[in-house]
């Protein structure tokens, strides 16, 4: 896990913000790691975002391509489904 994903993780259960300095620590390698993640932790729940991908650095953030969404709310996605899954560990991830 990388620093910043760990620094995530240690935010409790309050939303990232878009604007939150955290964002800027994420390269586009990072993002793309945590975009493949919320497609393999989303399926089993109907969430799809077959076109979700990284659109480039502006001003030090790594933007999204997913839909009219920043790169926190892969995030705090993430988050909700990581805290779903830690309490029912006995469901398998789908194939991709």
């Amino acid at each position: 896990m990388s620093a910043a994903a760990s620094a995530a993780d240690d935010r409790g259960s309050r939303p990232i913000e878009p604007d939150d300095p955290l964002m800027r620590t994420y390269t586009e390698i990072e993002v793309a790691y945590l975009l493949a993640e919320l497609a393999e932790r989303g399926c089993k729940f109907g969430l799809l975002w077959p076109s979700a991908a990284t659109d480039g650095v502006v001003d030090g953030r790594v933007l999204v391509r997913f839909g009219n969404a920043p790169a926190s709310t892969v995030l705090n996605l993430l988050t909700l489904l990581r805290s779903h899954d830690s309490s029912s560990e006995d469901d398998p991830l789908c194939d991709s």
